[in-house]
């Protein structure tokens, strides 16, 4: 879990600079050899870490990094 938690850190932090949300599937590519519940356990297992969060848009979840990206600041605002 924990390699595979590294690794899909180091995925976004390569391709934040380009885009700062990904779909589920973006993910499930990095481990093919994976089931989708194995690869959500570990996005879970991020995201109560909150080193990942997730953003929805009421008919798709998306992940990236914690703060990163354009509503990263305004989703904090009071």
């Amino acid at each position: 879990m924990e390699s595979a938690k590294a690794e899909i850190l180091k995925f976004l932090e390569e391709k934040t600079g380009a885009k700062s949300k990904f779909y589920f599937n973006d993910f499930t590519k990095l481990f093919p050899d994976e089931k989708g519940r194995d690869v959500k356990k570990v996005l879970t297992a991020l995201v109560k870490e909150e080193k990942v969060e997730y953003w929805s848009s009421g008919s798709t979840t998306m992940y990236g990094l914690t703060g990163a990206g354009k509503q990263g600041g305004a989703e904090h605002e009071d």
